[in-house]
């Protein structure tokens, strides 16, 4: 594609009085004009140098902004080029987001066709699921959780409870925290929503199983990531739904692999950290899913677990923030940035699917531990909450860089990373031929956990692998992980 002269940019209009940091206003406001076509793909923008002064702001604000949507997929840069709205991001196969739905889409969200579950399925032994150390999967480093502070704020309401936080509680969830995680949302995740529209979990698991109870019927076609998250996909064949496995690339799920004659009824996709291979879907890719869901009246149910944990760049924005037609249901959880028995996760549901998830939330268990709710709501409101994930984003960064070193130092010829910087586990690619099954099985048989790759597969994969996880195991654990990971490949 021929590059587009740079022009003068629409007027860019940033609040310093409006509380959200002057590199999010202008990220908001290039990728919104790259969204709704004010810029265009190729069009070269002006340097962060011209852009600041024109602005009359430091020039840091702009580089961070220029940063983010470069790592999103939004801008490129070339050498001798400058900075340019991405080629990729509007082809000929990708039209504008629409606001508004055909009468038959409209009518699909007024009946969300709430079902009952299905007969869970048999689950398989799992072995590999051993002890808390190397390398459990979706653990995080409990012994850096701040235990002090925690332990002050449920001694504070435990002490003084009021009848509000004793008696039956809403089943959307404890209002003033529900409060708090929509401004957390958008604050950090990008995420548009209102206090009204949280539902508040026992974590994401749950909301994966209230997603699929109120939007899916028996037998409807849910395309997925393959490979793809267990957990989700059992959920959703508890509803009754035919899952359709969709092969990845690089820029993650690929919507002209959908079969238009299936007419799913929804897509899961973990856009911003797929799991378990860690790209992230580009932006291109997030347009092209928002325009079929749009187009087709089906939900895209997203799971974003751990997107808190990006190491290279800022956390990527949510898919559900580009969503102009309410098709999106995003999911998220509280497990990996706090702790797994705390049991507390969110739905931010569209406005008016909110009774029909309000009804089968307090139909499963009628609502969240209020407690629980009211004391994370003081740990996010004091700042608590924003100190420890960036403490642990710094932790988790050495950890996985400690786990690469020492599979490069001692397992070099037997796995090969892959996936982004980002989370809290990583994949690793066994030689073709190798089972990872009987791999992870050995290894837990030394105390080593280790999930083989071909079991997040529903079509045999071509080749095998580990995940591993990192943010529960310290440096010494790691080297010692590996050592004994390397003799289960012996035995």
């Amino acid at each position: 594609m021929k590059r587009v002269p740079g022009n003068f940019l629409p007027p860019i209009a940033l609040d310093p009085s409006a509380g959200l940091p002057i590199y999010r206003q202008l990220y908001n406001w290039f990728r919104t004009a790259i969204i709704e076509g004010k810029l265009r793909p190729g069009q070269k923008l002006p340097s962060s140098r011209n852009l600041a002064t024109e602005l009359k702001i430091s020039r840091i604000p702009v580089v961070n902004a220029y940063e983010q949507l470069q790592a999103e997929g939004y801008l490129e840069t070339l050498v001798g080029s400058g900075t340019c709205v991405s080629s990729s991001i509007l082809d000929e196969h990708v039209s504008p987001l629409a606001p508004q739905r055909s009468r038959e889409t409209q009518a699909k969200s007024k009946d969300p066709g709430i079902c009952r579950m299905g007969a869970e399925r048999h689950l398989p032994e799992q072995p590999w699921f051993v002890g808390l150390g190397a390398f459990r999967v979706s653990l995080p480093a409990l012994d850096h959780f701040p235990i002090g502070i925690w332990s002050k704020l449920v001694a504070r309401h435990a002490r003084n409870a009021s009848s509000s936080i004793m008696a039956y509680g809403n089943p959307m969830g404890y209002v003033p925290f529900r409060e708090a995680v929509a401004e957390y949302l958008g604050a950090f995740r990008g995420v548009r929503c209102e206090a009204s529209q949280i539902l508040v979990t026992t974590g994401s698991q749950q909301g994966l199983q209230l997603a699929a109870q109120v939007l899916l019927h028996s037998q409807d076609c849910v395309f997925t990531e393959e490979p793809g998250y267990q957990g989700a996909r059992q959920a959703l064949a508890a509803a009754g739904a035919k899952l359709i496995p969709v092969q990845l690339d690089e820029e993650g799920i690929d919507v002209s692999k959908f079969d238009p004659k299936l007419n799913a009824r929804a897509v899961y996709v973990t856009p911003s950290h797929q799991y378990p291979m860690g790209m992230t879907m580009s932006a291109r890719r997030r347009m092209l899913l928002l325009n079929w869901s749009n187009q087709t009246g089906a939900w895209i149910i997203e799971d974003d677990y751990d997107s808190e944990y990006r190491f290279e760049s800022r956390p990527i924005s949510s898919l559900q923030g580009l969503d102009t037609s309410d098709r999106v249901i995003y999911i998220g959880t509280f497990s990996k940035v706090m702790f797994p028995a705390l049991r507390l996760g969110y739905v931010v549901v569209p406005k008016d699917l909110v009774p029909a998830f309000a009804a089968a939330r307090e139909a499963n268990d009628i609502f969240s531990a209020t407690l629980y709710q009211a004391t994370l709501n003081d740990f996010i409101r004091e700042g608590h909450f924003a100190r420890h994930i960036r403490r642990m984003r710094m932790l988790y960064s050495e950890r996985r860089s400690a786990l690469v070193e020492a599979i490069r130092l001692q397992m070099g010829d037997l796995l090969q990373v892959v996936g982004a910087e980002s989370g809290m586990h990583l994949a690793a690619l066994m030689p073709p031929g190798m089972s990872d099954v009987a791999i992870a099985t050995a290894a837990a048989q030394r105390g080593v956990s280790s999930i083989p790759l071909s079991s997040c597969y529903l079509k045999p994969p071509a080749r095998g692998g580990l995940i591993l996880g990192y943010g529960g195991t310290n440096k010494r654990e790691i080297n010692e992980g590996i050592r004994k990971l390397k003799l289960s490949f012996a035995a």
